[in-house]
Parts: structure tokens; C-alpha cells; sequence
């Protein structure tokens, strides 16, 4: 049996959009399909889920045991990547005490931090790293393994840590491979 559903299969999943040459692991879940779209040139691995609204660009790889959970929606923009065992969380319920927590609480008895999620381009997220709800991570940022994403993250930098704090600058030399992948896959080089 194949590792990942054939072209004839991912038309039966029920996907809002998806590209060219995307792979998707059988192994892994998606709740809300017809929520969830997909550029060209995706690999989704083992035991991911995918949740809710949740837009891929082109070129992204989200590796095993990874989650995203898109109720407020979440967006990859092309070349972006999450690492294994990543978890990203457009909504999360107020643990303070003062609310009930869960998701078979009705609404009245808890409240939710919410707010959509972007990873710009370029940018990736370390193994077992967790992105809080209303993050956007800027172009080309990168964060270290294991870090805890609260706060927005600025272009080109990396980052690391619980909570995460800038590090130092990332080197911007994946821009240029990017404009050189794409006269290639235009045959003008």
C-alpha cells in the first residue's frame, strides 16, 4: 500500500482546493476538509492533523505528529515549514480558574484566547516547538526546537526558547535560491 493517497484519492477527501504534487500521508487526519486548502508541492507526514481553517501555500512540508488547529484559522505562506511534533493553536481556552475549560463546556462557562495564525515565508518552526493563538511569524523567521511561540516573531530572525526571545539574524540566502528554483522550474536558466 503507498505511503500517501494517490491523485484518485485525494479527490475523495473532500479538500476546499489543492495544488500539484501534493502528498498526504495516509496516517494522517483532517477534520473540516472542505475548510482546508492547499498549494502545489506539499508533503503532510504521518499522524498530522489538520483542523479547521487552515490555507498552504506552495512548497510547504509539515513532518509527523504535528498538529494545526485552525478554528480561527491558520496560514502557511509558501516555502514555511513545521517541523515533527509542532503544535499550532488558533484558539485556546483561558486556564486562569475564572472559566470552565474544554471544548464539551458550553460556550457561556469558559472563554477563548483566539486569533488567526500566520507563518510567513520562508520561515520554520523547530521540533516540538508550540505557537500560541494570534502569532504571526514574519518572513524567514526561524525557531529553535522546543521553543514556546507567544508573541508576534520579526523577518529574518531566529529565535529560541520558552518563551521564545530573538537570537540573532538569519542569513537571507533563501531568497535568492527561490528566485533561482523558479527560473529553473520555468526553464530560463
Amino acid at each position: 500500500m503507498e505511503t500517501f493517497y494517490t491523485a484518485t484519492e485525494m479527490k475523495d477527501l473532500g479538500l476546499k482546493e489543492y495544488g500539484d504534487d501534493v502528498r498526504i500521508s495516509r496516517k494522517s487526519s483532517i477534520y473540516n476538509p472542505d475548510k482546508v486548502s492547499i498549494g502545489d508541492n506539499v508533503r503532510i507526514d504521518d499522524f498530522t492533523v489538520l483542523s479547521g481553517l487552515v490555507t498552504l501555500g506552495s512548497y510547504i512540508h509539515i513532518a509527523a505528529y504535528t498538529a494545526v488547529y485552525g478554528q480561527n484559522g491558520v496560514v502557511m505562506d509558501d516555502f514555511s515549514g513545521l517541523s515533527a511534533r509542532v503544535l499550532v493553536y488558533s484558539t485556546s481556552d483561558d486556564y486562569s480558574g475564572e472559566w470552565m475549560t474544554n471544548p464539551t463546556v458550553p460556550a457561556e462557562y469558559k472563554r477563548e484566547v483566539a486569533g488567526a495564525v500566520r507563518l510567513g515565508r520562508h520561515s520554520i518552526v523547530g521540533a516540538g516547538s508550540i505557537v500560541m493563538p494570534g502569532v504571526q511569524i514574519g518572513e524567514g523567521a526561524a525557531v529553535g526546537a522546543m521553543s514556546l511561540v507567544t508573541k508576534n516573531l520579526d523577518p529574518w530572525t531566529i529565535y529560541w526558547g520558552i518563551p521564545c526571545k530573538a537570537g540573532k539574524p538569519r542569513n537571507m540566502n533563501a531568497l535568492e535560491l527561490e528566485v533561482k528554483l523558479k527560473a529553473a522550474l520555468n526553464g530560463s536558466e
